[in-house]
């Protein structure tokens, strides 16, 4: 019987989750830009904490030619840097507990992305949205005549505010 090819060859163990799938794509493309360890990059807030990675994300990790001591650069922006200036002993502290030796001998702050301006811009979290404010009592009873015959009160309640919403935005015209 002949063997079948790598890539039809079928895994005794079932399904396989994405991440095992991805494992090695992902290790290396993060290995192109220095990160030997992929855990900086996908637990970035749990290595350095939840303020630090707001306001900065790990870009890559550059060797020296002696080899001894990393330098690690983050991207941040203009108003962030010196805040973030101020931790770098602590962040290299948490790195390197990360990598479990001193892989990182060197910090450092940049306010754009080694590719360019278009490429790698810091992704912070948007402001949360303001809550949506009350609808006038004819909207209210208008969205209440439409989910009335609903019996499951969970459902009325659902479909109560998302008329309220639907009925309160403002009407859009063309031209």
């Amino acid at each position: 019987m002949a063997k079948k090819p790598e890539q039809f060859r079928r895994h005794a163990r079932g399904f396989e989750s994405a991440a095992g799938l991805l494992k090695q794509r992902i290790r290396a493309a993060g290995e192109t830009r220095g990160f030997a360890v992929s855990r900086l990059l996908t637990h970035w807030p749990e290595v350095v904490g939840a303020d630090i990675a707001a306001m900065a994300l790990p870009v890559k990790i550059g060797y020296g030619r002696d080899g001894l001591g990393a330098t690690l650069t983050l991207l941040t922006t203009g108003a962030s840097a010196p805040l973030l200036q101020m931790q770098l002993p602590k962040i290299r502290e948490k790195v390197n507990a990360c990598y479990g030796y001193n892989a990182i001998a060197r910090v450092v702050v940049t306010q754009t992305a080694p590719t360019g301006f278009a490429e790698g811009q810091v992704a912070f979290t948007p402001a949360p949205k303001p809550a949506p404010a009350p609808a006038d009592p004819v909207t209210r009873a208008k969205a209440h005549a439409v989910s009335d015959g609903v019996r499951d009160e969970t459902l009325r309640a659902a479909l109560e505010a998302l008329g309220e919403r639907v009925l309160a935005r403002p009407r859009q015209t063309k031209g």
